[in-house]
């Protein structure tokens, strides 16, 4: 797979968009909890746009993903630090692959409870929502590490295209 010096601008926009529609799904947890548990009580519903935007953000998370890892399977992804310890290099690599494997799972077991009504899929669904949130909270620290402590440039280079 090739090493590009950097990700390019695409790459770049759906990581953002991507990260934005996930604090969006977040927000609205509250609103689909409530429609879920009215759903369970046999309460029909009435049209909820805050709901609408959990499910459709949802579906288009995984359509976005999906996009990103094309990109990066033909395109490749920048390397890590040379000076970042093997034990370092494990913990990126493996946070990244969960936060993928999250991004999947997550609207897929959504997809399953909601459209489908499977209750195994939406305790799944809430399980990985802490799991995907502590992720995400060790994604951000090791960002931020990388910026503030190590000055290593890996944080720019999602913001800077290559």
């Amino acid at each position: 797979m090739p090493k590009p010096a950097g990700y390019n601008r695409t790459q770049i926009a759906l990581h953002w968009v991507i990260f934005l529609l996930v604090a969006m799904q977040y927000l609205l947890h509250e609103y689909m909890l409530e429609a879920w548990q009215a759903i369970g009580k046999g309460e029909v519903l009435a049209f909820s746009p805050l709901v609408a935007s959990h499910v459709f953000g949802g579906i288009l998370i995984l359509l976005l993903v999906i996009w990103r890892i094309a990109i990066k399977l033909r395109r490749g992804a920048p390397v890590l630090p040379a000076s970042e310890s093997r034990l370092q290099q494990i913990i990126a690599h493996a946070t990244h692959g969960l936060l993928y494997l999250m991004l999947i799972l997550m609207p897929i077991s959504g997809i399953n409870a909601w459209f489908f009504g499977l209750d195994l899929a939406a305790q799944a669904h809430s399980v990985m929502r802490i799991l995907f949130l502590v992720l995400i909270l060790l994604h951000f620290v090791g960002a931020l590490y990388h910026w503030l402590y190590l000055k290593s440039g890996v944080m720019q280079r999602m913001f800077k295209a290559a």
